[in-house]
């Protein structure tokens, strides 16, 4: 409640209702409004920052795709860490291959199984008749890391082409993409109320309808490139990591990195052409005779000095005799100090931005023992096995999964209750001995499954577990005991009770 001033006591008014303040004058008299959090405030120390409101799409534009895309296939062409990192990333994401095994109803399908593999395991796969399922698995991993996209086509053949299946793969560079298609499209004739962004074109409620593809590399040159399609998305995989929500398009992942590696180029340069200038000047003759002739400069009568060479110059085992009053001086070349440890904290930032480690990207191992190896190389697994199965299984080996089964069923085959199951490859173990003992203890104990266990290893379940079963088989039909065999031999040696045969039921 309001109270009465004096002067209103005195003039018998009531009290003043206080007025409100409005928000655009809740400041502080200067640096902007006032922020609970630092970063949020205007001052000389947060000066320089790009504060923007716009959604993924409107900070990748086409311009700026196109950019570092240029920059960062430069720097894997003619920057050894660049290309190093590419490769590790690539490499261990995809290494020699993400199998598959076909299913049906929950176990393989031996018959389809096969089809598939005579198909996918060999070149006749690749629309351009040189990888098989695993080469181009591991080009489009390059390609991610380095464009950061990668566009699959499936096209389909005839059946007079001889293949397998009648369905093969192209993989293409993201500047297929035609980014001048952008926009609504509802004024477009039998428009249906959808839009486009950078070339891939939606419905009104946001489901991918297809991708306007140049007909050529934007970059070849060649008149066939001029002109975009428009391809149903059913034929169409475009690959790529979603940094943020409803990004339609990837940015190359050598981005946060493109400066910081360019500054250490220009490092180098600049440390080795200092050297080279410092070792150029091996030493200064000087002597009394002011009005002599400089040896090796030509005197204003066109002459050279012949008291000596024109050029003097020091090479092993030399012996030079100087004039009586001359004195040689050597230069000291600038030293290098500091160079290794900014180029250790360079590279440590490089491999941070990529995500590899420091090791996997320079190869260094100078300074690393078993545990921050292994703690280096299980933080690195968690982020390859996040690239697997939240962007490239999905994407890429999903769309050739479906395409496979279109393909089983254009040539007559029962895809009911048919699935394809993806397994990427094992991870090399750090100390083996330890780690398949900690494995055979977990498995005893009913903390892991075998087919866990395979699957950590890179291999099928059901694969390893009919193996396993054939080999068993085959060694009691030849009467062997081996030590590997849990049925005759315990875990520490000595001979295991026979079992019970199960009774009838």
């Amino acid at each position: 409640m309001a109270k009465r001033t004096l002067l209103d006591r005195l003039l018998g008014r009531p009290a003043a209702t206080p007025r409100a303040v409005p928000p655009a004058r809740k400041r502080i008299a200067r640096g902007g409004p006032r922020a609970e959090y630092d970063g949020a405030t205007f001052g000389r120390r947060a000066a320089g920052w790009r504060r923007t409101q716009r959604d993924a799409n409107g900070e990748l534009t086409p311009a700026v795709m196109a950019a570092l895309r240029g920059i960062a296939r430069d720097l894997v062409r003619n920057n050894p860490f660049a290309a190093r990192g590419v490769a590790t990333i690539s490499n261990n994401m995809v290494g020699t291959g993400i199998t598959f095994q076909v299913y049906r109803n929950g176990k393989i399908d031996d018959a389809l199984n096969k089809k598939a593999r005579a198909h996918f395991d060999t070149t006749n796969c690749d629309s351009g008749g040189r990888h098989d399922l695993y080469g181009l698995q591991l080009q489009a991993a390059r390609t991610i890391v380095e464009s950061g996209a990668v566009v699959m086509r499936r096209r389909w053949r005839r059946s007079s082409d001889g293949l397998p299946l009648p369905v093969q793969l192209q993989v293409l560079e993201p500047d297929y993409l035609d980014p001048s298609k952008d926009g609504p499209l509802a004024s477009a004739p039998g428009a249906n109320g959808g839009f486009v962004v950078h070339g891939v074109q939606f419905s009104p409620i946001g489901a991918r309808e297809g991708y306007w593809l140049y007909n050529g590399h934007p970059g070849a040159g060649r008149t066939s490139s001029l002109g975009s399609t428009l391809i149903p998305a059913a034929d169409v995989a475009h690959v790529f990591r979603a940094d943020r929500p409803e990004m339609e398009h990837g940015a190359t992942w050598l981005a946060p990195i493109v400066l910081r590696m360019k500054d250490f180029a220009d490092f180098e340069d600049a440390q080795l052409t200092r050297q080279k200038l410092a070792s150029a000047f091996v030493g200064f003759v000087a002597g009394e005779d002011d009005g002599g002739a400089i040896p090796g400069i030509q005197t204003e009568g066109g002459d050279a000095p012949v008291d000596r060479e024109p050029l003097d110059f020091i090479e092993p085992g030399t012996f030079q005799y100087g004039r009586p009053g001359e004195e040689v001086t050597f230069s000291t070349p600038p030293g290098v100090d500091g160079y290794a440890d900014y180029t250790k904290v360079s590279l440590r930032a490089i491999a941070a931005g990529l995500g590899v480690p420091y090791e996997a990207l320079t190869g260094d191992l100078s300074n690393v023992n078993f545990s921050s190896g292994r703690m280096g190389w299980l933080e690195y697994q968690r982020s390859l096995a996040t690239w697997q199965w939240a962007m490239f299984i999905p994407q890429f080996c999903g769309a050739v999964g479906q395409w496979m089964l279109d393909a089983l069923a254009m040539v007559g085959e029962d895809i009911a209750g048919v699935t394809v199951r993806w397994t990427p490859p094992g991870r090399e173990m750090i100390n083996p001995s330890d780690e398949v003992k900690s494995s055979r203890d977990a498995i005893r104990a009913g903390g892991k499954t075998i087919s866990q266990w395979a699957r950590e290893r890179g291999e099928d379940p059901d694969t390893f577990l009919a193996e396993a079963k054939a080999d068993f088989a085959k060694l009691d039909e030849l009467g062997l005991i081996f030590d590997c065999d849990p049925r005759r031999v315990t875990a520490v040696g000595n001979p295991a009770e026979p079992q019970a045969a199960p009774k009838e039921t």
